[in-house]
């Protein structure tokens, strides 16, 4: 092997290669390993609205172990999202000693269920609330069966806007074990819409009634308390003090 160049020179490469491998794997321990560089800042890209910082100091003294090479950002990540009011986080590592968090927090729209303390976001995912909120009892209220509050909450918007018409606004709305759907206005106005029909459906139903709504209801001196629109041609009302009519 001595007399042959070629092999001599491949195998100082090889050794060459060998030893830049082992240096690098030492000097990644060594940064993983060494106290002197700590997260010394975090910085989060946006304020929370509703996340309290003592509950983000507490979260954070507990997740941020070792230095800024071995810091387990998933773990970060994890914790903060455990947060009542944090839907989302992102965590980055920023040169030298910088931890970067962006908070995405839940934007309520409505209240969800009762006496559950629980509310809808604007994904139309359902999350715990914290006590003492007082500007979420001016929310809307929904309720139905686990797994329905997204399509809850759809129903709801598009009530909203059909209500806009008439200048009347929707402030409750159910969606009943059996699929029926009930809506109460901001006047106290009740209206049983039921269940979807193949040949009549809810939002046909719901339509009749708003193109008639401004001569049948909102010229009458007492307004209806319940207005039932289950019937397929035609709605009843129920005044306090009055019988029903269609």
């Amino acid at each position: 092997m001595w007399n042959k160049p070629h092999l001599l020179n491949a195998l100082a490469d090889l050794l060459i290669l060998a030893a830049a491998a082992a240096l690098l794997a030492a000097a990644a321990v060594w940064l993983v390993r060494v106290p002197s560089l700590p997260v010394r800042q975090v910085e989060f890209v946006e304020p929370l609205a509703h996340t309290r910082r003592v509950e983000v100091e507490q979260i954070l003294a507990g997740s941020l172990k070792g230095n800024f090479f071995s810091l387990n950002l998933e773990s970060v990540r994890g914790a903060l999202e455990m947060l009542p009011w944090v839907r989302k986080v992102e965590v980055r590592r920023i040169w030298p000693a910088k931890l970067q968090v962006k908070v995405e927090e839940h934007r309520p729209l409505a209240r969800w269920g009762e006496g559950r303390g629980e509310l809808v976001n604007s994904y139309g995912e359902v999350f715990a609330a914290l006590p003492g909120e007082q500007e979420l009892v001016a929310l809307p209220l929904l309720a139905g069966p686990a797994g329905t509050a997204s399509e809850v909450l759809t129903h709801f918007s598009e009530y909203v806007g059909a209500f806009k018409a008439v200048g009347e606004r929707p402030f409750q709305l159910t969606l009943s074990p059996r699929l029926a759907w009930q809506l109460k206005l901001e006047n106290g106005m009740v209206v049983d819409m039921g269940r979807e029909q193949p040949k009549s459906p809810v939002a046909l139903r719901l339509q009749r009634f708003i193109e008639v709504y401004p001569e049948t209801v909102a010229k009458r001196a007492v307004r209806p308390a319940v207005v039932d629109l289950r019937y397929p041609n035609g709605f009843a009302m129920k005044v306090v003090g009055e019988g029903k009519g269609k």
